[in-house]
């Protein structure tokens, strides 16, 4: 299964660190419009990413207590056009996330720059384990200085725990 380690850090606009990835030759592969429409689960979180006309259903577990954000997570490509109706006949949707996301990408690390609907700017980075745990923490480490993210602003939550907070007050 692919493990990464993950920040998300919420920001109020993109312009530093547009700057720092452009120093850095960051590669910015483009803007994405998704949908991920959030599925009760007994493990870890479940979600159906609608992103144009492609579909996966993505399953992940992180602990969002530990000392790192290591996230384990699988995805199954969907060539169905009514996966989302058909899955809300089998589950319960919990919530629907909205956003845009300008992805960068630099040495194993997907860097997202998301507006989420209803929450605002967050940055999000994502280190692929290519090697060894220690390996991608340099890796991911060297990143969070470069872009001057301050690990004390990290937001251990995903945008399906911060869009339910958010319903809740």
């Amino acid at each position: 299964m692919p493990v990464n380690l993950e920040i998300k850090v919420k920001v109020k606009n993109f312009d530093s660190i547009l700057s720092s990835l452009k120093k850095l030759k960051a590669k910015k592969v483009g803007v994405l419009h998704q949908k991920d429409v959030y599925f009760s689960s007994a493990k870890g979180l479940l979600k159906l990413r609608k992103e144009g006309k492609s579909q996966q259903l993505i399953r992940y577990q992180r602990n969002e207590k530990g000392k790192n954000r290591w996230s384990d997570f699988e995805i199954l490509e969907l060539h169905q056009a009514h996966a989302e109706s058909f899955l809300r006949n089998l589950l319960s949707c919990e919530v629907v996330v909205e956003k845009e996301r300008v992805l960068y990408l630099y040495d194993d690390t997907r860097i997202h720059l998301d507006k989420v609907k209803k929450l605002g700017n967050f940055i999000e980075l994502e280190t692929k384990v290519v090697s060894t745990k220690k390996d991608a923490q340099q890796r991911f480490r060297f990143l969070v200085n470069a872009l001057q993210l301050n690990p004390k602003d990290e937001l251990r939550l995903s945008y399906h725990d911060l869009l339910l907070q958010a319903v809740k007050k």
